[in-house]
């Protein structure tokens, strides 16, 4: 694989930055990940952090140096992050849980298929245009899609996320077949909430990924002012041309099988990763087995 990658998180004008993000990558497959801890509960922080370390644990142990099921891994690693995050809490005796949004994608052969709770988004740029983007978790867009009819409520908050006492809604798309030059930007709110959709994708069409990133970054900022909330973006560019020269290109051709990169670290709670409920994954499978077939019942 070839790919140039470049993230960044800036604190806006909140008291404490609680997103995560990171990548992970193997010789024939990569993944990308952003949490954007939710405030109003505790530890947003630990419960993005717990998010983004569980599924990272996850690749490790399943990207031999492939993931053989991408989608049941998208499914089966938020399932266990949001488990994680219960146990967690448990643990401390909280009262109310820490709490999080999740996108992931995951990159291999030619193509990206993605995971997301939330309103965490996912773009896919190509040739100047908006290949897709993800739908938030949110009474707005959901009512905007004909899936929700609600008229007395605040239409912009989530009705799913990491942590919560109820199961986790969430949406796994692709696989999206790449071409060279294609784009893929995970972001938090803090990003999209300021900038229009268009003026993501014109950016990220007319620079590389890391021109393009920090300048969406900082006129986010910009635009919100000094009430702004933290802006977080993680994009990569597949197949980089020549033309757009990168410092952080990344070619995975000399990599051995055996070797995984990670720039998410483990830290003090890798424990708690490495020690996985196998009851609580077997619960989760369960209810993915059971969201997929609602889906294609749906879907019929």
């Amino acid at each position: 694989m070839k790919f140039s990658v470049f993230q960044v998180s800036r604190r806006g004008g909140r008291e404490k930055n609680e997103d995560r993000m990171g990548y992970c990558y193997t010789r024939e497959s990569g993944l990308f990940v952003l949490a954007d801890g939710m405030g109003g509960h505790p530890e947003g922080e630990v419960a993005a952090q717990l998010a983004l370390q569980t599924v990272s644990a996850l690749y490790q142990k399943e990207a031999r140096p492939i993931v053989k099921d991408v989608p049941e891994f998208l499914s089966s690693s938020l399932m266990a992050a949001h488990h994680q995050i219960i146990r967690y809490a448990s643990e401390k005796g909280m009262l109310d849980t820490p709490r999080t949004t999740l996108v992931a994608a995951v990159v291999q052969g030619n193509a990206a298929s993605w995971v997301h709770c939330g309103d965490s988004r996912l773009y896919v740029v190509r040739g100047g245009e908006l290949l897709t983007r993800t739908r938030d978790h949110s009474y707005l867009e959901q009512q905007g899609a004909g899936v929700i009819k609600l008229d007395r409520v605040n239409r912009n908050i989530l009705f799913t996320c990491l942590g919560s006492p109820t199961k986790p809604v969430f949406d796994v798309s692709g696989p999206v077949t790449l071409q060279q030059g294609d784009k893929i930007l995970l972001c938090s709110d803090g990003l999209w909430g300021t900038l229009e959709d268009q003026v993501i994708v014109n950016e990220l069409s007319d620079k590389s990924v890391s021109d393009a990133v920090p300048e969406l970054v900082e006129l986010a900022l910009r635009r919100a002012g000094d009430h702004s909330d933290n802006v977080t973006v993680i994009a990569m560019e597949w197949e980089t041309p020549d033309s757009f020269e990168s410092t952080r290109g990344i070619s995975t051709d000399s990599i051995s099988d055996g070797v995984f990169a990670s720039t998410i670290q483990a830290g003090v709670l890798e424990t708690m990763v490495e020690d996985l409920d196998d009851a609580a994954i077997e619960r989760s499978i369960a209810e993915i087995n059971e969201a997929i077939r609602r889906s294609a019942a749906r879907k019929s």
